[in-house]
């Protein structure tokens, strides 16, 4: 008998349910990243680490989560979604473990990239169940909703944890409580989550490899900028990118098949995607450090003035659904773009003495409903008519885009910060979503019905 097929099916169940589990999963992927974020000013002092070097504790789960997304959305279209999600939930809570007891920052950042593995098998595979659950027009948009909600409040909801977790037991803490959680989910998975069919198919490994490899040159020669090895590792992603393209037009099986930029505006929206990632994880890289190194905010008070942000983009990402039945998606991803810009620029001159009422609360508010509605529109356009074969591979690739665009975002935003300080850093973000809002005006097709109840 096939092994593949002696899994225990999952009991029938409403959608709803394994979709609380599934998004409780994407949920604390995104919370791995920003948990760590408030942390950053106790880990750089107990482990003596550099600006550059501090950088790396978040690049190295993010970047080798985006580089490796596609293969861990392939992955669980070839061998089964809910069988790909459960190893790398495993992996996920393993490396966790391995970051709370690390000793050094080498450690802690290898611990870091193992992290990113398992996010990256567990995340595509978590999204492409999500779309398995909810056909086109059968509650889709809704599900997606309540997907950008937690992927949001994720993001804010850490820093709000990691200050609690920071002030109480110190910065191991913040790795420490993924595991559970993490445990949690997959026996929860494992109980509602039915078991799919794999669809068979080989992987391209060497594709894989090859993009992984000029990712993370490429990163690593943008965060370290005038070293002679960062020049190198700058000449070498290219090529190694470049490599990549080659291989996959004369792979038998592609990791990124050429046909999946045929269907709608799944191109733009992943295109789009990868600089909304810059302007994401940049800005919950910069905000937590700038409240507590010069504002003088605690990691707790960090935390609770960053709720408005986080109700916001949970408002938001909950009524976008709603507002795609009365306006098209073009205009709806533009203008939430716009007024994530609005709120970045409003946050940039990053005074001093800046206080809570009268220079955080109103640019987080902006900045939250923006994001929002970006977020869950780009995860629809990239989803909307795309076969239920390559759902894995469109859960990969959105995922994919998303954290690669952070991660080279993040370098190229450490520079700036550098040189221009955390203000400097805010206003390059607003550019980039302003950028970001006129693209998606000339890519996005015009549709109404991307989202739908």
């Amino acid at each position: 008998m096939n092994s593949l097929h002696l899994e225990r099916p999952a009991p029938r169940s409403g959608p709803w349910l394994p979709l609380a589990v599934l998004a409780t999963a994407q949920f604390l992927v995104v919370l791995s990243t920003s948990i760590v974020n408030v942390a950053l000013p106790e880990i750089r002092a107990g482990l003596g680490l550099s600006p550059a070097g501090l950088s790396w504790v978040v690049n190295a789960y993010v970047l080798v989560f985006g580089a490796l997304l596609l293969l861990g959305g392939r992955s669980g279209d070839v061998y089964g979604l809910r069988r790909v999600f459960l190893i790398g939930a495993g992996l996920f809570a393993i490396s966790s473990l391995g970051a709370a007891l690390a000793n050094g920052a080498g450690v802690l950042i290898a611990a870091r990239a193992a992290q990113g593995v398992g996010a990256a098998l567990l995340a595509p595979t978590a999204l492409a169940l999500v779309l398995t659950l909810f056909p086109a027009g059968q509650g889709r948009g809704t599900a997606l909703g309540v997907w950008g909600a937690v992927s949001g409040a994720g993001g804010a909801a850490g820093v709000l944890l990691g200050g609690m977790l920071g002030n109480a037991y110190g910065w191991r803490s913040v790795f420490l409580v993924m595991i559970p959680f993490t445990v949690a989910v997959m026996a929860a998975t494992w109980l509602l989550v039915a078991a799919d069919r794999p669809r068979g198919g080989r992987l391209d490994v060497p594709g894989a490899l090859m993009v992984t490899g000029g990712l993370v040159a490429l990163t690593y020669g943008l965060s370290g900028l005038g070293t002679l090895t960062s020049w190198a590792a700058l000449g070498a992603g290219p090529v190694l990118l470049g490599a990549f393209v080659v291989l996959q037009r004369r792979a038998a099986d592609p990791l990124v098949p050429a046909r999946i930029f045929a269907v709608g505006s799944v191109a733009a929206a992943n295109a789009l995607m990868a600089v909304l990632g810059a302007v994401w994880l940049g800005l919950f890289f910069f905000l937590p450090l700038y409240q507590q190194r010069v504002l003088g905010y605690t990691p707790m008070e960090a935390g609770l003035t960053q709720l408005p942000l986080a109700l916001m983009i949970t408002i938001s990402s909950w009524s976008t659904p709603r507002l795609a039945r009365r306006m098209s998606a073009r205009t709806l991803l533009a203008g939430g773009l716009l007024v994530l810009a609005a709120g970045l620029a409003w946050l940039s001159p990053a005074p001093e003495n800046g206080t809570f009422l009268i220079d955080l609360l109103g640019p987080s508010l902006l900045v939250g409903a923006g994001l929002g509605v970006a977020f869950v529109q780009l995860t629809t356009l990239s989803s909307a008519g795309v076969p239920a074969e390559d759902s894995g591979l469109a859960g990969g690739l959105i995922n994919a885009t998303r954290q690669i665009g952070g991660a080279i975002g993040l370098a190229v935003l450490t520079v700036v910060s550098v040189t221009s300080g955390y203000g400097g850093a805010f206003l390059a973000s607003a550019v980039l979503a302003l950028l970001t809002a006129l693209l998606s005006v000339v890519t996005v097709r015009n549709r109404k019905d991307m989202i739908r109840e």
